[in-house]
């Protein structure tokens, strides 16, 4: 498709969007949450022909080589399959924000101020790899009261074709208008062009994808975005900490799912811990390559020479680059330095160098003895998230229905004519 066409085929899409946000405005809760239940349903029984799509998409993706962190994150199966609808459910049984009165002023002249939660509008998310992102993102932006227009990664195209299918179809007969949950047909570059430079007919652009995808929508867009960055995360074991918690913690926040974005890809330890040798030893024994300077390889002979990259690398794979520093305040410069504001932790029993820790670490997350792998909206009872936002503005942390919305000034007056 010529680049022009690309573009009058966004340009229309986001028109129809227009149109079915005003609708959704105007749909209560229970209607929204009726519609989602519906398409929640119509993704089981759909699940044989996305679990089918999904196979040849897998197909591809082994013979172009993809890494097996990215075909994890691709790969679907019933259970996963069933898994995106029971979080389609999740969202439509969560708390509406839309019209909760944030703000309440009663002026001295009679005039009643109330701020309100209203939906943003027409919300683009551009992912990769993940195709429930097409369930989960299509589900907040509707439950919150937002047209939503898809853009996801040409090797998961079947699989998001598949899925979107069904929730159209479950949407229109639950009563919702099926523009409201709209996939890009086309895979080709130009098309994420053309949604970053929707000044006016989109109004907010959500990345999900890697650092490649993230740097080009901060370069081109126009449009305000929401900005999901690496997850370039660490687990700072204190000298206080419990030695049985730090290798487990340690262990779970690096291999439950390496793929993810709450993965542990930094290790840092405190040089005055007691016992270093047996956290080393079981991510060793898990499978994991572990990567360290001549201090750490003297712990574990399996520790691999680390190179100056690694203390900057998402690995998104059984890969970890371990530290080890003097206290708390090397711990944070290292995560000023090296890390992406988006998740740390830190291991200890002591309850004032945490409370530094967690005020210190300018991160969206920051964890004390907790595992960097609960950073997901689900984990913190959000229900499905749109990501997890790692600016300052906004929102902040996993992103999920409150996050979707702004707010506007209602004011009620009795005839106030202004003096």
């Amino acid at each position: 498709m010529a680049d022009a066409e690309t573009f009058a085929l966004i340009a229309d899409m986001a028109a129809r969007a227009r149109v079915a946000a005003r609708r959704l405005a105007g749909m209560t809760s229970a209607d929204k949450s009726r519609a989602l239940l519906f398409a929640a349903q119509a993704i089981r029984d759909a699940s044989d022909a996305i679990v089918a799509a999904n196979a040849q998409d897998m197909a591809a993706a082994e013979a172009s080589g993809m890494s097996g962190a990215l075909l994890d994150r691709l790969r679907l199966d019933a259970g996963r399959v069933e898994a995106t609808a029971a979080g389609v459910e999740a969202v439509a049984r969560l708390e509406d924000p839309v019209g909760k009165v944030i703000e309440r002023v009663d002026r001295p002249n009679g005039l009643v101020l109330t701020r309100v939660r209203i939906p943003i509008g027409v919300i683009g998310i551009i992912y990769e790899s993940r195709p429930n992102v097409t369930a989960d993102a299509g589900a907040l932006c509707a439950m919150s009261g937002n047209a939503a227009i898809l853009r996801g990664g040409s090797e998961a195209i079947r699989s998001n074709r598949a899925i979107h299918a069904a929730l159209a179809n479950g949407l229109e007969a639950g009563g919702m208008p099926a523009d409201a949950i709209q996939l890009v047909p086309v895979t080709d570059r130009a098309a994420v062009g053309a949604m970053l430079t929707a000044e006016g007919a989109i109004d907010m652009i959500v990345p999900r994808g890697g650092k490649s995808l993230v740097a080009r929508v901060q370069a081109e867009a126009r449009v305000p975005v929401l900005a999901h960055l690496d997850g370039l995360n660490h687990t700072y074991i204190d000298r206080a900490a419990d030695p049985a918690m730090a290798r487990d913690l340690a262990l779970n926040a690096k291999m439950r799912r390496t793929g993810i974005c709450g993965a542990t890809e930094t290790l840092l330890i405190n040089r005055s811990f007691a016992d270093p040798a047996p956290v080393l030893a079981a991510l060793a024994e898990a499978g994991c390559e572990l990567r360290g300077d001549a201090e750490v390889r003297a712990i574990d002979s399996r520790v691999a020479q680390a190179a100056a990259e690694d203390w900057d690398t998402e690995y998104l794979d059984a890969i970890l680059s371990v530290k080890l520093v003097d206290g708390v305040d090397e711990a944070m410069a290292h995560i000023a330095a090296h890390g992406s504001r988006h998740t740390d932790a830190i291991v200890t029993e002591d309850a004032a160098t945490a409370e530094r820790f967690l005020a210190e670490v300018d991160s969206a997350i920051v964890m004390w003895n907790a595992s960097t792998q609960f950073a997901d909206g689900g984990e913190f009872g959000l229900g499905a998230e749109i990501g997890i936002s790692t600016g300052r503005l906004h929102a902040r942390g996993p992103v999920a229905l409150e996050g979707l919305t702004t707010y506007k000034w209602v004011v009620r007056g009795t005839g106030q004519a202004r003096p």
